[in-house]
């Protein structure tokens, strides 16, 4: 441990000094005599060997979901026993330790253990946690001595999910077997319609009321149950509003809340993170995907960069034919509205949820600044439109609109889409 100096020593010292001149100066030996207290307990804190105090700290568990307090200990011991020892946990910026638990100072017997619970909340993301502070003194109070133990233990806090009840329905499916009814005629359940009996369908199959009104065999036709591909594209260019409840801190929660729900009809989910880094994950099913995706948007920052990049560097495995590209975006960067622009033009099947930036930024109040503010929105009501006219549903989603409500308006569109075609 090292030592540091405390008031009481400065003062001492000072007062010792300040009696021997005084002594030596005035030739009167009191003087000298009276600092001699005051100089014993200088020589008696300055000889004393460095408390011994160990420090350990354990986190409860590794992961967590954001808002949840995480259970933690720190663990105190010492062989020859502490007036008074102090304990400060450091954590990142986006971490707090709950209800001011530490810092803390308590005394030690010798070979005493103390255990101090405390709790830990977090925001979302990954985080290294451990690096505490101790400073411990004796009764003397002469000398402090200070040390950095660092015992690191990593925690995953999870996003909270959004309310979401239903999902966005793909143009076309795959042929794996899944919850999604395909819009394609085969062995399934979901009804489709009737058609003449040919040789080589199955008895099961035939409709025998519209057999005896029709007087000829008549066979019903259904939708098979398959699965899709769903890719999340996240735009990470830029970020509005502050780390916790900023444009990427929703987009991170509606990744997902999307991932966990088709992961849970069997889909196969895939993500792409788009900014000054570029990261992937290629489609996959199952629990383990599940984590791969959950930590691979736990991992999603904003990195500045001037770089440009287009789909041609993203794998050809991780934009499988018939995907549902569901693009999250606040649609302030021109690199990931033209990136978005070309995945329509390679004739994907895309949708965005804009995440309006509005809701983070505030108007001027002088006159230009207010001419500014209408010229920056009709220049995003042109990007919106530039993305509709290539048969892209753009849904707003703010603090008003819950994610529910913004897929619903995509759903919509596209449901109107698929009618004008037809």
């Amino acid at each position: 441990m090292t030592p540091r100096p405390t008031p009481r020593l400065t003062a001492y010292a000072t007062i010792v000094a300040l009696g021997l001149l005084g002594a030596l100066a005035a030739r009167r030996a009191e003087l000298a005599v009276a600092v001699v207290p005051f100089a014993l307990v200088l020589a008696l804190g300055l000889t004393r060997r460095p408390p011994s105090v160990r420090v350990g700290f354990a986190v409860d568990t590794d992961r967590a979901l954001e808002d949840e307090d995480v259970p933690a200990t720190v663990d105190l011991d010492s062989d020859g026993g502490v007036a008074r020892a102090e304990v400060r946990l450091v954590v990142p910026p986006g971490v707090e330790v709950v209800d001011d638990a530490l810092p803390v100072a308590l005394s030690l017997q010798a070979g005493e253990s103390r255990e101090l619970p405390i709790a830990l909340r977090a925001r979302w993301g990954s985080w290294t946690i451990g690096d505490l502070r101790v400073r411990a003194r004796d009764r003397l109070g002469v000398l402090t001595w200070e040390r950095r133990v660092a015992r690191p233990h990593a925690i995953r806090v999870y996003p909270q999910p959004e309310r979401l009840r239903r999902l966005l329905a793909p143009a076309q499916t795959q042929v794996t077997t899944g919850n999604e009814t395909s819009r394609a005629r085969a062995d399934g359940l979901e009804f489709a319609d009737t058609r003449p009996f040919v040789p080589g369908d199955r008895l099961r199959s035939v409709n025998w009321r519209a057999t005896a009104r029709r007087g000829t065999l008549v066979v019903n036709e259904r939708h098979p149950d398959r699965n899709a591909d769903v890719v999340l594209l996240l735009d990470s260019f830029v970020d509005v509003g502050d780390e916790r409840d900023g444009a990427l801190g929703r987009s991170v929660r509606a990744a997902a809340t999307l991932a966990d729900r088709y992961l849970a009809r069997r889909d196969r989910v895939g993500l792409v993170s788009f900014g000054g880094t570029l990261r992937w994950l290629e489609p996959g099913s199952g629990p383990v995907q599940r984590y791969l995706l959950v930590d691979a948007l736990l991992e999603t920052q904003v990195h500045f960069s001037y770089a440009w990049k287009d789909v041609n560097v993203i794998p050809a495995r991780t934009l499988p034919p018939h995907a549902l590209v569901i693009a999250i975006s606040p649609l302030l960067d021109e690199r990931a509205v033209a990136a978005m622009l070309d995945l329509r033009a390679r004739g994907h099947d895309l949708a965005v949820v804009e995440l309006a930036p509005e809701a983070f930024l505030e108007p001027g109040s002088d006159e230009i600044d207010r001419l500014a503010w209408r010229l920056w929105q009709l220049r995003r009501t042109a990007v919106r439109e530039r993305l509709r006219g290539m048969g892209v549903a753009v849904a707003r989603w703010d603090d008003e609109t819950g994610l529910e409500t913004t897929f619903e308006e995509v759903r919509a569109y596209r449901r109107h889409a698929t009618l004008a075609r037809r």
